[in-house]
């Protein structure tokens, strides 16, 4: 119940403050796209037809080893934005004693994220420059 109106509180102060955030926006050449960025870490409301599930699978490290390094620090972050956006949603409905939608779907997250660094790891141990693979090795172990 706090921290729901801890959340309230701030999302309704942000909005208040949105006119003047889009002006500096603006001024710093972004732009906004009217969306109260704390709206990512929840889930918006998706309806299921037939009881499909509107999430995917986790990733094959096969697949993951087709794509570029490039792409695979993208799929990380996107993959990490989802991690957290649904350990809020678990943590909000816990707090108000509601049961979590499909809990199946984080550890499906979890795994990919896993297999991905697997991935770099393999490719940072195949390349033969040394202080480029030790870079490498840095990197991944940043994520």
């Amino acid at each position: 119940m706090f921290v729901r109106r801890v959340i309230g509180r701030t999302l309704s102060s942000a909005a208040k403050s949105e006119t003047s955030a889009a002006s500096a926006a603006t001024a710093a050449g972004t732009t906004r796209s009217g969306k109260n960025p704390l709206e990512e870490f929840f889930e918006a409301d998706r309806k299921q037809d037939d009881n499909k599930p509107v999430y995917g699978r986790s990733w094959k490290a096969s697949e993951l080893r087709l794509k570029s390094w490039d792409d695979l620090q993208k799929l990380w972050y996107v993959l990490l934005k989802e991690k957290n956006m649904l350990m809020t949603q678990r943590q909000m409905l816990q707090s108000q004693n509601l049961q979590f939608p499909n809990p199946e779907r984080l550890p499906k997250v979890r795994k990919s994220m896993c297999r991905i660094k697997h991935v770099l790891s393999e490719r940072a141990i195949e390349e033969p420059d040394p202080r480029r693979s030790a870079e490498m090795k840095r990197m991944i172990n940043a994520l």
